[in-house]
């Protein structure tokens, strides 16, 4: 699976469905695609969204509907700034280990609360069958995948290699994997406004995921 790798290596793509959505490539401008997955919380996310608004950056927050439900204003706050948002269940459930009608149910009860068409499946497991009805819906869903994975939620891992996964890794085009969470935390606050102010150095447009 992708994420044993920060960069999720190119030859490993056509393993998975058309439908994933790796990168992002735009001929016209040279941008990079920040998302953050497990949120909102009430100390990460506005920390992230202070961070973001240093560097007039867009973002893409992918939440957990019981967090959202936990924390409303916080979701709010993600919303008022202008960024987008993305369904990662209800209960960050693994699809390989999940039933696909609880599966499925799980992200409809995630929907009531999140309105978007855009899905990342937690720890990037989702099996076959799940994929398929994922597909068929209507509207459709575009599954969001990432290109470079920070491995901030990593308690082995050191601050200063999680900013070296996206550095080394990132290019125009990447989807940047980072967790607003508890577990992140340490590794994720001193990463991120480092990985930004690298971005802005380099007059990269950082922008939400909109498709």
């Amino acid at each position: 699976m992708a994420n044993f790798w920060a960069k999720t290596p190119n030859w490993i793509k056509p393993f998975f469905s058309k439908k994933f959505v790796w990168n992002i490539n735009n001929n016209k401008e040279l941008s990079v695609y920040f998302t953050f997955d497990d949120g909102p919380h009430p100390q990460a996310t506005p920390f992230v969204l202070e961070q973001l608004d240093k560097y007039d950056a867009k973002a893409t927050f992918f939440c957990v509907g019981n967090n959202v439900v936990k924390y409303p204003y916080v979701y709010q706050q993600v919303l008022d700034r202008g960024h987008s948002v993305g369904n990662h269940t209800y209960n960050h459930l693994n699809g390989w280990k999940t039933d696909t009608e609880k599966y499925l149910q799980n992200i409809a009860q995630a929907q009531e609360y999140i309105n978007s068409n855009l899905f990342r499946p937690p720890y990037g497991k989702i099996n076959r069958e799940q994929l398929k009805s994922m597909n068929n819906a209507t509207p459709p869903w575009h599954i969001c995948m990432w290109d470079v994975l920070s491995f901030d939620f990593d308690r082995k891992l050191s601050p200063e290699k999680c900013l070296e996964n996206v550095i080394k890794n990132i290019q125009p085009g990447s989807i940047i994997l980072f967790h607003d969470s508890t577990k992140a935390w340490d590794r994720m606050s001193y990463a991120l406004p480092l990985a930004l102010e690298f971005c802005k150095s380099k007059d990269w447009k950082m922008k939400k995921i909109e498709l």
